[in-house]
């Protein structure tokens, strides 16, 4: 897009964008390196190996250990399993998941986006399959700005081919916390599965591909909202990676430094080596300032720590620190650091009250479930002895893992009898139904008032089933409707 530019008196034609630089962030080892592998090793193996765990839960039940099934609409974690009537547990855990977030960002700034966010863990891994086979940074500039010859084209071929495949087994395991993983694996290796499993690995393969291998920063600044958010939730006291104007001004070569030194005057240990330039996945100048582009991975820190040592300087020039100590040692005046204040207790005690809540209500939880549906088609019919009838739709949920049988009892209508054509025995005047193990069912019962007995033509009826051998049970309220 181009427009006319005015500066001064001159008008020049130029473009209001400019094109987007291609970033080749150079290899660095240190403790932040050393950290971020490691987490990126442990989420890749929870992401991979998880679908192949097992656990035991009965003849009846599945036995993967963390399993969304959407046939019988059941969420399986270990021995936790949730129905789709429970989905407010999974509300909950999303917003535990989001108080987390603003937790860590009130604490250490953007440590999510720079540690374990999955677009950044692949990112890492595509850039590391990039570096293996064209060379570290300097090599791929030069790669960049060379003709096309064959070794170059075989060198973009097999990186590319490489980023296809793990974006690739990406869609794979995400598949298989759909269906039992070792069978999903068959179905797919003998191209018997169904077209769904096959969308969504071409969907992750996708957006694997695309994100990791092309996207890469431009994905953190553009595309994803928690850069602009985070801003709203970080205080002057919050943690980020900060560079230490105090120390490093005025920044000058090594040679320089020297001399100024000698002559008694003060230099800055920045010897402006570039080096944190270099190394950042996302191109920024921490120097600078603290910017959006920044996901405060650290890496920096260490590449600038490694600088410092060679020339015989304090490490941590650049280091994870508050605005609040910026300014002050900018100042002359002691820092502090201050992990514990209103808004980081705020954000922790609402984390523990939703999740004991969450937790009492899960180890509370019944496996017995009711719910009533009144039959309106009629609303009531009334028999030639003047006796009014209704009936109900009763779903009963059997959590359990094995059939269970229970009695159906109804209070609110005087005199009232019960009755199901589907009952497979009598405890007295209630019917007995019998549900499947891990199932519900639905059952058509009809209450019948006696003439005279129900306590008002119309008025609440409460239903209540009784398992026959525990004796768990579950309640639901209707209406009883007559002229």
């Amino acid at each position: 897009m181009t427009a006319l530019i005015v500066r001064g008196d001159i008008v020049v034609k130029g473009s209001l964008y400019a094109a987007q630089q291609k970033i080749h962030p150079q290899s660095v080892t240190g403790t932040f390196r050393r950290l971020k592998w490691a987490l990126l090793w442990l989420c890749l193996g929870i992401f991979y190996l998880l679908p192949f765990a097992r656990w035991d839960r009965g003849p009846n039940l599945p036995h993967q250990a963390v399993l969304i099934d959407f046939d019988h609409a059941r969420f399986y974690f270990f021995p936790i399993e949730l129905w789709a009537q429970e989905l407010y547990y999974i509300t909950g855990l999303m917003v535990l998941g989001c108080l987390a977030l603003f937790l860590s960002n009130a604490l250490i700034g953007r440590a999510w986006c720079g540690f374990v966010c999955p677009q950044t863990i692949w990112t890492d891994m595509f850039v590391w399959v990039e570096r293996r086979i064209e060379g570290d940074r300097r090599e791929r500039i030069k790669l960049d700005a060379a003709p096309w010859t064959g070794a170059k084209i075989a060198k973009r071929a097999a990186k590319h081919a490489i980023w296809l495949a793990m974006a690739a087994s990406t869609g794979v395991a995400f598949v298989l916390y759909f269906g039992d993983a070792p069978t999903q694996i068959g179905r797919l290796a003998t191209l018997h599965a169904s077209y769904q499993p096959w969308l969504w690995i071409g969907v992750l393969t996708s957006t694997t591909y695309g994100f990791a291998g092309h996207m890469r920063e431009q994905y953190c600044q553009y595309v994803c909202p928690w850069p602009r958010i985070q801003g709203a939730l970080t205080d002057p006291d919050s943690l980020s990676v900060a560079y230490r104007i105090d120390r490093g001004e005025p920044k000058m070569s090594l040679k320089a430094a020297a001399k100024v030194r000698e002559a008694g005057q003060p230099a800055g240990d920045c010897i402006d080596c570039n080096a944190c330039v270099n190394v950042c996945p996302a191109g920024v100048d921490i120097r600078l300032g603290y910017q959006a582009g920044c996901i405060q991975c650290g890496l920096c820190i260490d590449a600038c720590d490694a600088t410092m040592r060679k020339v015989g300087r304090p490490t941590r020039l650049i280091g994870y620190d508050t605005d609040d100590n910026v300014r002050r040692r900018a100042n002359g005046e002691a820092s502090t650091v201050r992990l514990v204040r209103p808004r980081t207790l705020a954000y922790a005690a609402m984390i523990a009250v939703i999740g004991a809540v969450m937790l009492f209500a899960l180890a509370t939880r019944q496996s017995v479930a009711l719910s009533v549906q009144h039959v309106r088609m009629p609303m009531y019919t009334m028999l030639k002895d003047g006796s009014l009838r209704n009936g109900y739709a009763l779903r009963i949920a059997n959590k359990g893992g094995e059939a269970r049988r229970f009695s159906i009892s109804v209070e609110g209508v005087n005199g009232a009898t019960v009755t199901c054509d589907e009952a497979v025995a009598m405890d007295g005047d209630r019917p007995v139904v019998a549900v499947a193990p891990d199932s519900d069912q639905s059952f058509l019962v009809f209450i019948t008032a006696p003439s005279g007995g129900a306590a008002a033509p119309s008025g609440p009826v409460a239903f209540r089933v009784v398992e026959t051998v525990g004796g768990e049970s579950s309640t639901a309220s209707d209406h009883f409707f007559g002229p």
